[in-house]
């Protein structure tokens, strides 16, 4: 009997532990409870250029560097640039395909060329393809306190 406790109480714990390691979390930690589907933001904004805000969305490419920022699929076809508030932290590289949950502010900018040609070389991008960027660009990005990534 007393194996059968040890055992059951063993089996528990490594459940317990499986279940935490279905998330991690970076920087300010955060919930779920609340966000909006990512294709949801554009209207939420409703014509405002800044907005607090708690989104849920799949990662569609990450900064190949050090993780230091993301970009979120936002529906037809368009991304929202993820950054980190202050650079205080960063994400894993290999969360591509992944759901992740950002808390922060949403915002309407322009992102000049240079700073486009800096993202496009944190992504790996070619000088060809690099030297192509000769617009700003107008978009939807945000500022993530916490970020939530799902396994």
């Amino acid at each position: 009997m007393k194996k059968l406790f040890i055992v059951s109480l063993l089996v528990g714990a490594s459940f317990g532990a499986f279940a935490q390691s279905e998330l991690s979390y970076h920087g300010k930690k955060i919930t779920e409870k609340g966000a909006i589907p990512a294709t949801e933001l554009t209207t939420k904004m409703n014509g405002k250029d800044k907005m607090p805000a708690k989104v849920e969305g799949t990662v569609e490419s990450v900064c190949k560097v050090k993780g230091c920022w993301m970009k979120v699929k936002t529906g037809d076809g368009q991304f929202m640039r993820v950054t980190f508030k202050d650079y205080g932290f960063f994400v894993p590289k290999d969360i591509v395909g992944k759901t992740v949950v950002v808390a922060g502010t949403a915002e309407s900018t322009t992102t000049p060329v240079d700073e486009l040609r800096h993202y496009a070389e944190d992504a790996g991008k070619s000088k060809e393809e690099i030297a192509k960027i000769t617009e700003p660009e107008k978009a939807l990005t945000f500022v993530a306190d916490g970020v939530i990534v799902k396994k």
